[in-house]
């Protein structure tokens, strides 16, 4: 990831991870997925696009207002809310303004999008816990696109005290059935049914950086009033 569609910083920190973790990572993972499977319905979730392409991954937390990494805004933004499908169906809006903490960012739209909200949460997950990300990110190491519809995975959580892409405290997690990658940038970590985490960096293989929600509730809350 910084999964900068989950790119750039991959170098570095990805790099880091592999270098922390190079026993567990050094016979090959298959496949390189996100998860097992695809999802049917999520009226929650937010494709996001930059210059009118699919970018990174997000959620709708009010009528006006996307949760995303902050790595994922450049240029001329705009979303998707509401389809499983990242090219078609839900509604799409403008984003008018952005804001950033971390690797955060909450992208005010240009009109209201009534829909179901995420639950945003107050503390991180237990370690040891079971979490669910979701996200149209590549379903392979390499070689090939974004997943035209949401996937999901499973993962554990090993800490609670990792950092993100911009020093941000942050959830790390390592894959039970899948794992995160370029294009699941911005997506969500769900731990009881409220959102945890944002997807920030990733090694392709096993661990994901997710930033964290409780971490970054008060800016949240006093940006977007939610």
């Amino acid at each position: 990831m910084r999964i900068r569609s989950m790119v750039a910083v991959l170098a570095t920190a990805a790099a880091g991870l592999l270098g922390a973790s190079s026993g567990a990572l050094a016979a090959p993972v298959s496949p390189y997925i996100i998860g097992g499977s695809t999802v049917s319905s999520a009226p929650w979730a937010a494709a996001v696009l930059s210059n009118g392409s699919f970018t990174c991954s997000g959620t709708i937390i009010a009528p006006q207002w996307v949760l995303t990494a902050r790595h994922c805004v450049n240029g001329t933004m705009s979303v998707r809310v509401g389809s499983v499908n990242r090219t078609s169906g839900g509604q799409t809006r403008t984003v008018s303004a952005s804001y950033s903490r971390y690797d955060l960012a909450l992208l005010r739209l240009s009109s209201s999008v009534s829909t179901s909200y995420v639950t945003l949460a107050n503390s991180n997950p237990p370690i040891n816990s079971t979490n669910s990300i979701y996200g149209w990110g590549m379903t392979c190491y390499s070689g090939c696109s974004a997943s035209t519809q949401l996937k999901t995975a499973s993962v554990r959580v090993t800490s609670n005290s990792a950092t993100d892409a911009y020093g941000g405290q942050a959830i790390r997690s390592t894959r039970i059935d899948g794992n995160a990658w370029r294009g699941d940038s911005g997506g969500p970590q769900f731990y009881n049914g409220a959102q945890v985490g944002v997807a920030s960096t990733a090694d392709g293989q096993s661990i994901q950086n997710y930033g964290s929600v409780a971490y970054n509730r008060a800016w949240i809350s006093q940006t977007a009033g939610v």
